[in-house]
């Protein structure tokens, strides 16, 4: 039987679903990409520039960074979603992934901290539309029993990106050396800019909304009656963000802090250095570095290795 104006089509709301959770699934792998190259991204420019590598340089430079982010994601929320209505869901979601993936892309070529943060803060306007409007095309397109069931689809797309990087990490290790080659998988989202844009289909109540409306979505938000929903929906989502970003994006840095720091000290055991590094400086003998390198990386192997032997 042929679908109705009642009976949706199938095919159709599949697509922008597969479409919506893709970009989200994307959006979290970039979310999960940088937090994995950010200390050796920072340690190799600090290196570059003839610093002394430390870790409150990394800490404090990643702050700035996630900051950025954070603001660069609230505003492309609103400006793609403005995008949205004036030129329609599928075309505004399709320009925010080939924005989020070209911007983390060109973290291949940072020199400079202020280069992680800029292009951050231009990949993270992309984000921030993908989130609104992926949400938006599968909310019209889909009935209103199944949204509650797409919504939690969508979100959960988003926990597999981040799978999906880690995943990169455990098979490619990241170091001072590498860290620019695990940026370029950031661009790969771009080429499905061009799947969405032949094969999604536009919503429908968009179109009617745009023939029939004069409304501005903003401003309505923004005052009663629907002032209250936003204030508390935008108190509810400002948790889970803090706590979010507050935490797990820094585990991966704490981590290999964590490690770097055994690494140290197991070389400096094996070299049979007992001298406090320096003069007091705090920095380590070359000879401790490498070896403290070298262990550091072995160690991140040896998983994989262990798997390949049984």
């Amino acid at each position: 039987m042929p679908p109705t104006p009642s009976t949706p089509d199938p095919k159709r709301l599949y697509a922008v679903l597969i479409a919506a959770a893709l970009g989200w699934m994307f959006d979290g792998l970039e979310m999960g990409m940088f937090p994995l190259i950010a200390r050796p991204a920072l340690q190799s420019i600090q290196a570059a520039h003839g610093l002394v590598v430390t870790d409150s340089y990394v800490g404090l430079w990643m702050g700035y960074v996630t900051a950025a982010f954070l603001l660069g994601a609230a505003a492309g929320g609103i400006i793609f979603g403005w995008l949205g209505d004036r030129i329609g869901r599928v075309r505004a979601m399709a320009l925010s992934i080939l924005f989020y993936s070209l911007f983390t892309g060109l973290v291949y070529f940072a020199t400079e901290p202020w280069h992680l943060l800029l292009t951050r803060f231009l990949a993270a306007l992309g984000m921030g539309g993908e989130w609104s409007l992926g949400v938006a095309l599968v909310m019209e397109a889909w009935p209103e029993k199944h949204r509650p069931l797409m919504a939690g689809v969508i979100g959960a797309a988003a926990n597999f990106g981040y799978l999906l990087i880690a995943l990169v990490g455990m098979a490619f290790t990241v170091t001072v050396d590498s860290w620019r080659w695990v940026a370029l998988v950031g661009a790969a989202p771009a080429a499905l800019t061009l799947i969405i844009l032949k094969f999604v289909p536009e919503s429908e109540r968009w179109k009617e909304a745009r023939k029939n409306s004069t409304a501005q979505p903003l401003r309505e938000v923004l005052r009663p009656p629907l002032l209250k929903v936003t204030a508390l929906a935008t108190l509810f989502s400002s948790v889970a963000l803090i706590g979010t970003w507050g935490s797990v994006q820094w585990l991966p840095l704490w981590a290999d802090q964590m490690a770097q720091t055994q690494s140290v000290e197991a070389a400096r055991a094996e070299l049979k250095v007992s001298t406090v590094p320096a003069a007091g400086t705090g920095v380590e003998p070359p000879a401790v570095l490498a070896r403290a390198k070298e262990i550091k990386n072995n160690y991140a192997k040896a998983p994989r290795y262990s798997a390949e032997a049984r």
